[in-house]
């Protein structure tokens, strides 16, 4: 049966180009994701930074080695995590709409198979192994390409605000063993449906010339498409105030759900929109418009495949950029809103004592410098490094909102911390004992005096006493100090005479709305980052799969169209016909794409600003309307084109060869 499924594969070789580019740039997108990775898991920083603690009460107990620094590669780890979860569940959908595509186009094909004696089963070991043979080849391009543009990607990523280090190449054959694994899996499961579909073929088919496709889905599809969706909508109820930093993964992952969910039940859902949508269609162009509405209805199974690829990437980008724009403006005004003193000064890490010079220049009423403390907090089978800071809880209260939900901050005093709600997932409470390791390597067990309302932009998950910090980071310095006027005097002219003591020593004072402005800027600078960097590949592929499906749905149309001609429709008809299908089926798409957006990006806005005021509300819909706009072209161009080249190519009499 393989030797059939390698001779079926040569003889349709333009038939499965498609299936094996969308599979081929798939696993290189994996396959550089994967080997990125293991770059960034060979790196080891200098030994020196490097603090080794004591987990006694991990089973078995053990030890773990925790980088000081910061310098590492962990934020480029998590991002080319996300970036290989979101090429693997694009890919999937492009595969399954390829090999769909591939089988159906050959239905006669397979009827004649059956008509010679093949039973359903062996006609579906025989897709599955074309599936195997495409899969085979495409992995093993990619994983080639993958390897030789590695060198390039980590170097572009060396010394970046993700990796502040170089990156050196790791061993290649692990990460690359895992994308063509992958690969031959995503295969397989992309094609497992068109398998089954092809073994369902009966020998009658091979006598037919009509394609018209069955009305109805089958139970299982139908079931699983349901409980897709009932799985979304519990992610759904889980974006909710208090969910805390958990929001923002869910707000990536539901929207997956929701797609799956909607391309099993596509063929109920697509032709019943593109019934609505069409109206408007029909009522301007009559016929060419009819059409096409008749076409999308009628084959709710290729409209369904064409919809996917479009659904899947206007769906998950228009989540994620909707999200993390209302994540930056919920930071803007947790900035705004934990800040109460008019002036901000920021100095440099090795700048000198700065407190003598604030705290001497006339006006100042009082001054926040926090000491910053870097400490390993310990669990029974974790250490993390955490960022603290040691004040004076009667002038840091009156320059920032630090808000006490248990316990008391006046008693942080000696070994006692106050620590916020979101640090390990609230479960600290008031007189529990967390066990740390300081930056000077010496260890203690702090106990916890008070529970504090998170505002991660401006102070950290712990606070200590001022004489605990000193004790353990004798060097630090404030890097910022928040500044109160004294009564009656003016934060213009103090900001002037600030800047006028503090000359020479790179500190700089500022408004505090300047600073908070600047503070936003920076969130959302940063936001766009990582956006490009997790959508940028797999916006490249969907795009790909976007043209390559569409082309695929107009070349297995070249007898629908000679016949159509045969029948008195003139080119530039057929083409009027195409576009609008084209541009009924993307905008369908489209539709269902905005739909999980908006859904998504009003719960995360309401996760993140319930106890917020007067939040700004920043719709990046340049970027939403660009995405929209290139899937709709792509969508149109990739059908008009083709259908184009055969109306060039052939003559109404073909359609009685």
């Amino acid at each position: 049966m393989f030797f059939l499924s390698r001779q079926t594969v040569r003889r349709h070789l333009s038939l499965y180009a498609g299936s094996f580019v969308a599979l081929a740039v798939g696993v290189f997108l994996l396959g550089l994701a994967a080997t990125a990775t293991a770059a960034t898991i060979a790196y080891h920083g200098p030994a020196a930074d490097y603090i080794t603690v004591n987990l006694p009460h991990a089973d078995p107990p053990t030890t773990a080695r925790v980088l000081l620094s910061g310098e590492d590669a962990s934020g480029l780890q998590v991002v080319l995590s996300m970036v290989g979860v979101l090429s693997g569940f694009i890919t999937i959908f492009v595969i399954a709409s390829t090999f769909a595509f591939a089988v159906a186009s050959r239905r006669r094909e397979v009827g004649l198979i059956r008509l010679i004696g093949a039973t359903p089963k062996q006609v579906k070991r025989m897709v599955l192994g074309e599936a195997l043979v495409v899969a085979l080849a495409a992995s093993l391009t990619g994983a080639v390409l993958a390897q030789l543009v590695t060198p390039l990607v980590l170097a572009k990523a060396s010394y970046t605000e993700l990796a502040p280090v170089k990156l050196e190449a790791a061993s290649p054959w692990v990460p690359l063993a895992i994308a063509v694994g992958a690969g031959l899996v995503v295969a397989l499961l992309g094609a497992r449906s068109a398998a089954r579909r092809a073994g369902k073929v009966g020998a009658v088919d091979a006598l037919r010339e009509a394609a018209l496709e069955p009305p109805r889905i089958g139970p299982v599809r139908v079931i699983f498409g349901v409980l897709f969706l009932a799985a979304a909508i519990v992610l759904l109820a889980l974006i909710r105030p208090g969910t805390g930093e958990a929001v923002v993964p869910l707000a990536m992952f539901t929207p997956m759900l929701l797609v799956i969910a909607l391309t099993l039940l596509a063929p109920l859902v697509v032709p019943l929109v593109s019934w609505l949508w069409a109206l408007p269609l029909v009522a301007w162009t009559q016929v060419s418009g009819r059409l096409a509405r008749s076409n999308v209805v009628a084959a709710p199974r290729r409209s369904a495949s064409l919809a996917a690829p479009i659904l899947a990437i206007s769906a998950i980008a228009g989540s994620m950029v909707l999200t993390l724009s209302f994540a930056a403006d919920a930071a803007t005004a947790t900035i705004r809103d934990t800040v109460r003193t008019p002036i901000v000064v920021t100095a440099p890490e090795d700048s000198a004592p700065l407190g003598d010079r604030i705290l001497g220049t006339p006006g100042v009423g009082y001054a926040d410098g926090a000491v910053p403390v870097r400490l390993i907090r310990t669990d029974r089978d974790s250490a993390e490094l955490e960022d603290a800071e040691g004040i004076d809880p009667a002038i840091a209260t009156k320059a920032r909102a630090i808000t006490t939900l248990s316990g008391d901050l006046a008693g942080m005093t000696g070994k006692k911390v106050a620590v916020s709600n979101q640090v390990d997932g609230h479960k600290y409470r008031v007189g529990d004992s967390i066990d740390v390791t300081f930056a000077d390597r010496t260890t203690d067990r702090l106990e916890v005096v008070a529970i504090l309302k998170g505002a991660p932009e401006v102070n950290p998950p712990l606070f200590m006493s001022l004489d605990l910090a000193r004790r353990h980071a004798p060097q630090a310095g404030p890097t910022r100090w928040f500044v109160q006027p004294a009564e009656g005097v003016d934060a213009a002219t103090l900001i002037k005479a600030l800047d006028e003591r503090l000359a020479g020593t790179g500190a700089d004072a500022v408004p505090a709305t300047e600073w908070e402005q600047e503070q936003g800027e920076g969130i959302r600078t940063g936001n766009q980052l990582g956006l490009i960097l997790l959508l940028g590949p797999a916006a490249l592929y969907s795009a790909i799969a976007i043209a390559n499906t569409l082309l695929m749905g107009s070349l297995q149309r070249r007898h629908e169209f000679v016949t159509s001609r045969l029948l008195g429709a003139t080119p530039a008809q057929i083409r009027r016909m195409v576009l609008w299908e084209s541009s009924l089926v993307g905008v369908v798409a489209i539709s269902l794409g905005t739909v999980i957006t908006v859904t998504v990006g009003l719960l995360i806005r309401h996760a993140m600003t319930a106890d917020l005021s007067d939040v700004p509300t920043t719709v990046p819909w340049a970027t939403l309307l660009g995405i929209g706009s290139v899937c709709l072209v792509l969508a149109v161009g990739s059908a008009l084109v083709p259908t184009s080249f055969i109306l060039r190519r052939s003559h109404p009499s073909g359609a009685v060869d």
